[in-house]
């Protein structure tokens, strides 16, 4: 109040005298005081509200941004979690797969020790028919081989006289066979 009481009476007597007789200076400061007023209504509050918006966007975002961390962490956590389990999955099918060609592998080896027994086996009754088959062309050949051997000694050693015999005896027997 001081510096007011100063303005208000450093003046004079002689100063001027504003509307109402009130001094210029009380006038002044009426109107300095009414500007910023105004000032403060027409600027201030919009730029209060500017900032108070502008607080609550940055508000806004950081919790849109802190939601999509949590997100983010949680989507981590899940590929985290998937390839995991698909590399414990793909280590199963490596068992799995082992196992099942080691499976294949002896299916197939007593496959083929029963497929050489078969043809082992199909070789000995082929080598079986064969050789009976010789023996019994060797027996025909040793057979006809005798009989022919036999019809030549037999024909040169019988002489008429002994095929006469021998034709006799042979009708003599038919004869007594057809009583």
């Amino acid at each position: 109040m001081s510096l007011l009481g100063l303005l208000f009476f450093s003046e004079g007597a002689e100063a001027a005298k504003g509307p109402l007789g009130l001094p210029i200076t009380v006038w002044q400061l009426a109107n300095l005081a009414g500007f910023l007023g105004a000032l403060l209504y027409f600027v201030a509050r919009p730029i209060t509200n500017l900032f108070r918006q502008r607080q609550l966007d940055i508000a806004k975002r950081l919790a849109d941004a802190e939601r999509q961390r949590a997100e983010a962490a949680r989507l981590e956590v899940q590929i985290h979690e998937r390839l995991a389990a698909l590399e414990k999955e793909l280590e199963e099918v490596r068992v799995r797969g082992a196992a099942d060609g080691e499976s294949a592998r002896a299916a197939l080896l007593e496959q083929a020790e029963r497929d050489a027994e078969t043809v082992a086996r199909s070789g000995q009754e082929q080598i079986a028919r064969r050789l009976e088959s010789a023996k019994q062309e060797l027996r025909v050949l040793a057979a006809t081989l005798t009989a022919k051997t036999a019809g030549d000694l037999l024909s040169s050693e019988i002489k008429d006289d002994d095929r006469r015999r021998l034709l006799e005896d042979s009708v003599s027997r038919l004869r007594s066979g057809a009583r």
